[in-house]
């Protein structure tokens, strides 16, 4: 299922990944074009975590293939995907505490070029990138912000910062409003709706509101299957969907 391949900038074919006796992905295949947002919704254990995992090269698949931009990254380590402009928000905080939120999102900037170095190190160009950055997710006047002074939803917005300081092609976005109230859901959906259109967008999220505002085509995953691929509109309407996922997530 999903779109034509053809300079697809995030593709999957026949993507397996079995745990055991467990088939955690079981045959998933869907193309992402360039400057798509592509939402990823399913009940709970139905493989978006996995799916995740081995797009990022955490997890390796048991069998199918993953290209990025048309090359064959299947089984990558994480960090030649993100040379490759893969980057991933995690669901959960992937933050260094101490620091300033400046800091955080410089040492991400920094890390394109090479390993870790003393922050001390860090040029005045990655400093002031850090900022507007910074600014662009709404933490402006918060550079000197501690990280673990931050609230819950400002945190997620640093996390984006620090995701988007790897200057990613394809941003994979997973669960970006677990935990969070109303107002900061609502934040952080228009920050995500306010980024650049050149920027690919895969999001795997409980909230279906979130989802049907912010993706252009929707996959739904059920038992490690593609069961539907579709525009919102098209997902809503979808019988087996609202049977195994869309009815009871409205009534949760």
């Amino acid at each position: 299922m999903g779109g034509s391949s053809g300079g697809a900038a995030l593709e999957v074919r026949d993507l397996r990944r079995e745990f055991g006796g467990i088939k955690a992905l079981d045959g998933v295949t869907f193309a992402v074009g360039p400057g798509e947002r592509r939402g990823v919704i399913g009940p709970n254990g139905a493989g978006k975590t996995t799916l995740f995992n081995v797009l990022t090269g955490e997890v390796r698949p048991t069998g199918g293939s993953v290209r990025l931009r048309g090359e064959d990254v299947t089984g990558r380590p994480t960090w030649q995907l993100a040379r490759r402009g893969l980057a991933r928000m995690y669901q959960r905080n992937e933050l260094f505490e101490p620091l300033e939120t400046r800091a955080n999102v410089a040492l991400a900037i920094g890390a394109r070029r090479g390993p870790y170095r003393p922050l001390t190190a860090a040029p005045a160009v990655e400093l002031e990138a850090a900022d507007l950055l910074l600014g662009q997710v709404g933490l402006a006047g918060r550079e000197r912000t501690p990280a673990r002074s931050l609230s819950h939803g400002e945190r997620r917005q640093l996390e984006l910062a620090v995701a988007l300081a790897a200057s990613p092609q394809v941003l994979l976005l997973d669960e970006p409003t677990a935990g969070m109230s109303p107002a900061e859901t609502a934040r952080i959906a228009d920050l995500i709706a306010s980024l650049d259109r050149t920027l690919t967008i895969l999001i795997v999220e409980h909230d279906v509101d979130v989802v049907f505002r912010l993706a252009d085509r929707i996959s739904v995953l059920h038992e490690g299957r593609v069961i539907a691929d579709g525009t919102a509109e098209e997902i809503r309407g979808d019988v087996r969907v609202n049977e195994v996922y869309l009815g009871k997530a409205v009534r949760a």
